[in-house]
């Protein structure tokens, strides 16, 4: 299977679980298939009246078979270090996730700068439209559930991101159908800045233009001495979600772009983009 359809595939998983609930013990299902995985983490067997948000992803990814790239666990904490000891931790609030990626909360944030706390509850990525994000959830309302929140919004802790990369391919059918034009599709790519913004203010966030005639650098950091990624021509639109670099009395926003096929996240001088 593709990486993409793995992670379509772990959409579908959960989805089938709408609608089971705590009333009439529907969720049980859920629980049972959390406990049958050996070992338990931290030796614990989770009982029908406990909080089962974390098990409930733990228990989708148990089923898809894909527990190699996506530690169980019962507790979000928990969870976190799991990932972080994997490194597929992702703390940037504003981060664009994929279908397929597991997003934390933290219902104590107030929605000022990083949400840096301590994470109340968990999802599974369903799909991403514009700043929209739609999550699934088990025990929302003691149920299996859909929410809605906006990229980069309020209460997202952080982003656990299991490498689906590392399982495409090894899976599902041994055959493949070659492109019509005879020659190998290439995956998509992404390019990442290694240097993090260092302020936040959420009126930035919004789709930006390119003005500049001559294009304009994506760069690993703030700053015109710092390495190019790529050369984004007039006309091309970014997104920013708040966070920035000043450099002396200029705004380097940090923006995500598809460019030629490649996701870029870097820095572009506000002084050449307009909202």
């Amino acid at each position: 299977m593709t990486e993409k359809e793995l992670r379509a595939k772990v959409v579908s998983i959960a989805e089938k679980y709408l609608g089971c609930k705590e009333s009439n013990g529907s969720h049980r299902k859920i629980i049972d298939l959390y406990n049958s995985h050996k070992p338990l983490a931290r030796g614990y067997p989770v009982k029908y009246t406990d909080a089962w948000c974390a098990t409930f992803v733990s228990a989708v990814f148990i089923e898809a078979g894909l527990t190699e790239i996506a530690p169980t666990e019962c507790g979000c904490g928990a969870m976190i270090n799991l990932y972080k000891k994997i490194g597929r931790w992702e703390e940037n609030d504003a981060y664009v996730p994929s279908p397929g990626d597991v997003v934390m909360y933290d219902w104590q944030d107030n929605g000022v700068g990083d949400n840096t706390g301590a994470a109340d509850h968990v999802g599974i990525v369903v799909s991403v439209s514009g700043n929209s994000i739609k999550v699934i959830e088990g025990n929302m309302s003691d149920a299996v559930g859909y929410r809605t929140l906006r990229v980069n919004g309020k209460y997202i802790r952080g982003y656990c991101l299991p490498k689906y990369s590392a399982k495409a391919g090894s899976t599902g059918s041994n055959t493949a159908t070659p492109p019509s034009n005879g020659s190998a599709s290439k995956p998509a790519s992404a390019k990442k800045a290694s240097e993090a913004a260092r302020s936040f203010n959420k009126t930035l966030a919004g789709t930006y233009v390119v003005t500049a005639n001559v294009g304009l650098h994506i760069r690993n950091g703030a700053g015109t001495g710092k390495a190019s990624l790529a050369v984004l021509p007039k006309g091309t639109k970014v997104a920013n979600y708040g966070y920035y670099t000043l450099v002396g009395n200029v705004k380097w926003l940090y923006v995500q772009v598809t460019y030629k096929g490649v996701t870029y996240t870097g820095f572009c001088s506000s002084q050449y983009l307009k909202k």
